[in-house]
């Protein structure tokens, strides 16, 4: 039986077989009478560029003899409109998004509720495919910025395995209580859970993991302070507890020392917790290509520090 990208791929797409390796880019240039490196670059950001029926947004993917690229006549209706979440990369292997605070990354055991994950498993079904996406590395519901997906087991896998080797920048911004004392520094221990699911901290080892954060403040305005975090490991809640720590925690996060005495007449304009993922580089597991990508400082942030 056909499928519906079949059915509609006469009326709403045009085909352009692949006779010879080449990047995507090239490809464009080459078959497409007339059209402009701008405009090529523009039918890869609108997501209308498919390799074998998958959106592929990467300029350099590699094509190899036998494939088929087709070009969207319109952008249809089977895109991601999510206010939750938006696909900043995709290719065949990957999905790159941005997450917005108050929204899990995976849902919980025995819980049924709209997450990162259901939102792009829905978003790969409207797109006729019939496998779900993998989680690769999560963020807390209160924290916004960049997240990867693979949508395949073994590329999941291969992050799993070779984090430190393929993942190479991974930074966080906060905003955070009071003037950091350094303008540098690196916080060290060990993190465990207790039964209320709250993450704590010891400077010596106490069967948790170890946890390493390394901070750069880059601003101090109004009683606050505008914090770089790059992480040394991804333990659960570590940047939250460590700021924590240094008795600097990040405005809006009651869980983790923050009080909404600390913010006088501003305690109304925050509404979050101040904590942003806003820059991932990483070697795709697949082709080996250095991605990076970065979003700006969530408004909030910026107003509490001007």
């Amino acid at each position: 039986m056909s499928s519906f990208f079949d059915r509609k791929v006469a009326n709403t797409y045009t085909n352009y077989p692949v006779k010879e390796s080449a990047e995507l880019m090239q490809f464009l240039m080459n078959s497409i009478s007339g059209i402009s490196r701008t405009r090529a670059k523009e039918l890869l950001s609108q997501r209308m560029v498919y390799v074998n029926k998958e959106i592929i947004t990467q300029y350099n993917y590699p094509l190899k003899p036998g494939q088929l690229v087709q070009i969207a006549k319109n952008r249809h209706k089977r895109g991601l409109n999510s206010k939750w979440v938006r696909i900043v990369y995709e290719d065949a292997f990957l999905l790159v998004v941005e997450k917005k605070e108050g929204i899990l990354t995976n849902i919980q055991p025995g819980k049924r509720q709209e997450t990162v994950k259901s939102i792009l498993d829905e978003y790969v079904k409207r797109q006729n495919r019939s496998f779900s996406v993998c989680t690769v590395h999560r963020l807390d519901r209160g924290t916004s910025g960049l997240l990867v997906f693979a949508k395949r087991r073994d590329i999941q896998k291969k992050f799993m395995d070779y984090w430190q080797e393929i993942v190479k920048d991974r930074r966080y911004v906060a905003v955070v209580q009071g003037d950091m004392e350094k303008d540098y520094g690196t916080v060290s221990s060990w993190l465990s859970e207790n039964r209320m699911f709250v993450t704590y901290s010891s400077p010596v080892d106490n069967g948790g993991k170890l946890a390493i954060t390394n901070y750069r403040t880059l601003k101090r305005k109004n009683g606050y302070s505008l914090v770089e975090l790059t992480l040394d490991t991804g333990r659960k809640n570590q940047i939250r507890v460590h700021m924590q720590d240094l008795q600097h925690p990040v405005v809006g996060d009651y869980k983790y020392g923050s009080t909404l005495e600390a913010y006088g007449d501003r305690a109304d304009a925050v509404g979050r917790i101040c904590l942003h993922a806003y820059c991932l580089a990483f070697h795709h597991p697949v082709t080996g290509e250095f991605l990076k990508f970065t979003t700006p400082y969530p408004s909030a942030f910026t107003e509490l520090i001007k």
